[in-house]
């Protein structure tokens, strides 16, 4: 597997992605939009040239937000998901943000599992945030600290 900025030839695996993993997913011609947004940085997880995984980011002055980070259903709990994280969180930090976050559906144990063990922290809860079915979406953020700007995420 390995990891790389999103590109054209990526829209088509990110969009079928989106539509397996999401109830409300974005068109393909919003995730080609990003190719061209200049707050944007997305990255694809590649296994054998195809797209198995994918995180997107918007960056803001120094605020960081996460906008999807999914994973194909039979590979998930592999550790894509966690290096798809750390490749967003190292961008975010590099690019001089001062936290990067984002929103989890509140019934998405394993996710927010993992968002804790990368040093995320729940800052709060946005009511019926999340249609098909409505839920609650807990919003997670990892600070960047003047000693944590100093090394990388392993």
């Amino acid at each position: 597997m390995e990891i790389l900025a999103m590109r054209q030839q990526d829209v088509e695996g990110v969009f079928s992605l989106e539509c397996e993993c999401f109830s409300s997913p974005w068109s393909k011609q919003s995730i080609e939009n990003e190719l061209s947004n200049p707050l944007a940085r997305f990255f694809v997880a590649l296994s054998d040239g195809c797209v198995c995984g994918y995180i997107g980011t918007h960056t803001v002055l120094d605020e960081c937000y996460i906008t999807n980070i999914a994973v194909t259903k039979n590979i998930r709990r592999s550790g894509v998901g966690k290096s798809l994280l750390k490749t967003a969180v190292n961008s975010a930090q590099k690019n001089g943000a001062s936290f990067i976050t984002l929103e989890v559906r509140q019934s998405n144990t394993p996710a927010i599992e993992l968002y804790k063990k990368l040093g995320f922290k729940m800052q709060g809860n946005r009511k019926n945030f999340y249609d098909n079915p409505q839920e609650d979406g807990i919003i997670m953020t990892k600070s960047f600290d003047e000693s944590f700007k100093e090394e990388e995420v392993n």
